[in-house]
């Protein structure tokens, strides 16, 4: 990252004071949040992706408080689902363990560690596919005539899926209460959800493109 020239000593006191915070954990950037941040943050905060490159402890450090409220507000890594409704595969949100140890190293002093205990750099994102899932968009109710199986959905701002089977089963598949389109994404189901004939597929809100099959 470059920093225009008038920024440079903002940015160097910044530095200084953070190299004379009192280190007061024995969490550590080689040992334990490397790994949380390879793991959770790498696709995108990595030279060449869509944010700067938290892969190191230099490039992290600088950060750290920021980091803290980001994941505290829960606002990274960015993911418009709501908690609890639906299960779906890459899912980046941070554990409660995971957002613990974040934050208590930040207030902890934010220590570097040995550097053999740090885990190798996760390896470079394979060129994304050119290829498109096709998807039936849908708006308010989806009645289906014969037996399909859902397996993604990819809203087109804030909504509710919700399916209604036959025998009066109700799954919530997925809400999202803040939609942001730079961050918006396919949902792929953890399990695909078989759907029989009759089943209702309710969108509250926005349209959503459904992958059925």
């Amino acid at each position: 990252m470059r920093f225009p020239a008038r920024a440079l000593p903002a940015f160097l006191l910044a530095y200084a004071a953070y190299a004379h915070d009192p280190i007061t954990t024995n969490l550590t950037w080689t040992k334990e949040i490397s790994r949380i941040v390879y793991h959770r943050c790498a696709a995108c905060h990595r030279p060449s992706g869509s944010a700067f490159s938290l892969l190191t402890y230099e490039d992290a450090r600088p950060w750290a408080k920021a980091i803290r409220d980001q994941v505290l507000g829960r606002r990274m890594p960015p993911w418009d689902a709501v908690a609890g409704v639906g299960e779906f595969r890459d899912d980046p949100s941070l554990s409660l363990p995971e957002l613990d140890l974040i934050v208590a190293w930040v207030e902890g002093g934010a220590p570097e560690g040995e550097p053999d205990f740090l885990p190798p750099k996760p390896p470079p994102l394979p060129s994304p596919s050119p290829a498109t899932i096709p998807a039936l968009t849908v708006r308010d109710t989806l009645i289906l005539d014969h037996p399909q199986t859902l397996t993604a959905i990819r809203p087109e701002g804030a909504l509710e899926v919700v399916a209604l089977l036959p025998d009066g089963a109700v799954h919530r598949l997925l809400w999202i209460r803040e939609f942001r389109p730079e961050w918006n994404r396919t949902y792929v189901l953890r399990t695909p959800l078989r759907l029989p004939r009759g089943a209702r597929l309710l969108i509250h809100g926005a349209p959503a493109q459904l992958l059925l099959r």
